[in-house]
């Protein structure tokens, strides 16, 4: 990968590719870019890294600069551990469009194993060195995610799926945004006639889960209904969602919105532990319109993620990166869809 070992190479007089760098005001990538493929460059940026070299009488070592002319045409993707029970499908189909991308532009998706937090980064580090990757792209961003500040101190290329959801953004990202795909599921149900609609979603601090937890409740007050006591949160599993929107219930939500499908599972089985009938007696809708939203009884409503464009725009924005190292940062953010099927409906009209 150009620009991440000429730091460490030195060049006449201790001087390194980095010290340039901070010099000229521009990332290491960027320097080597000057050295290697200056077509890459705008003219007045190529000048003042020329003019910083000249000054500080670096000189690369050779054998170190046509290793970092090699392009890999290999893009690093790490896939982290799903927790027990939770499905990756949708993560599935995002993989293979980014893989699709990828091929089509000539590069290649090369899949590691990624540890979350700071343990995670010697990962990416081996990758760069051993196989000397073109840049990455990054999934299941969170709040403390220290991989965009990690990537961009040492100027390695990256693409983000999911905002940096504390802290400064960093670097180009494209996501889905949540909130619309929740006010969408408030506004569908309110359509319908319901004015209790309660949330399910996850423990706040989870950056997308808060980002669907807010449109929900700007939808909800902007149709001036009540939030208070209409939300409740769990971690993303069956068994605890069950449990979780059991006061929703027992407070008269006619619907319940969810973060998740696996949330809108859990809504199913305490509604039938309850013996009633999600859509007949009380609505629910998911997110992430999963496969297995079109095959339970009754067929889930969810919101459904454009994956096939999230993939593609990944690959663009990492690819344009790669060209062109000094452009201003692109954020995407892409509106979701929602699909309606039998779990939502208008609410049992009240016995006299």
């Amino acid at each position: 990968m150009a620009g991440t070992s000429g730091g460490a190479g030195g060049g006449r007089g201790g001087v390194t590719l980095a010290m340039v760098a901070r010099r000229a005001g521009v990332s290491p990538q960027t320097v080597s870019n000057a050295l290697n493929s200056p077509d890459l460059l705008r003219p007045d940026t190529l000048r003042r890294v020329r003019q910083a070299i000249e000054v500080m009488g670096y000189r690369p070592h050779r054998a170190a600069q046509t290793l970092r002319t090699r392009s890999s045409r290999l893009v690093g993707y790490g896939i982290l551990p799903a927790p027990p029970g939770v499905s990756t499908a949708v993560m599935d189909r995002f993989l293979h469009a980014l893989s699709q991308t990828a091929e089509e532009a000539g590069h290649r998706i090369l899949l590691f194993a990624a540890t979350p937090g700071e343990a995670g980064l010697a990962a990416y580090q081996e990758l760069v060195d051993s196989y000397s990757v073109d840049g990455f792209v990054l999934s299941d961003t969170t709040h403390g995610d220290r991989r965009q500040g990690w990537l961009a101190r040492h100027g390695i290329p990256f693409a983000a799926f999911g905002r940096m959801w504390s802290g400064r953004q960093l670097g180009d990202f494209v996501d889905v945004d949540g909130a619309a795909g929740t006010e969408a599921v408030v506004d569908h149900l309110v359509g319908l006639g319901h004015t209790r609609i309660g949330f399910l979603g996850w423990p706040r601090g989870s950056g997308a889960g808060d980002d669907r937890a807010a449109g929900w409740q700007r939808a909800m007050r902007r149709h001036g209904l009540a939030v208070r006591g209409r939300r409740a949160q769990t971690v993303d599993d069956v068994g605890e969602a069950a449990t979780a929107v059991g006061p929703l219930l027992d407070a008269g939500a006619t619907a319940v919105v969810t973060a998740s499908d696996t949330l809108a599972m859990g809504c199913y089985r305490a509604l039938r532990d309850r013996g009633l009938s999600p859509g007949q007696d009380v609505s629910v809708a998911g997110f992430d319109d999963s496969p297995a939203a079109a095959l339970v009884s009754p067929a889930l409503t969810s919101v459904t993620q454009p994956l096939d464009a999230v993939g593609s725009a990944c690959v663009r924005l990492l690819l344009d990166r790669l060209r062109e190292p000094d452009r201003p940062a692109e954020h995407l953010l892409l509106p979701p869809a929602l699909t309606v099927r039998d779990s939502t409906a208008p609410p049992p009209r009240r016995t006299p």
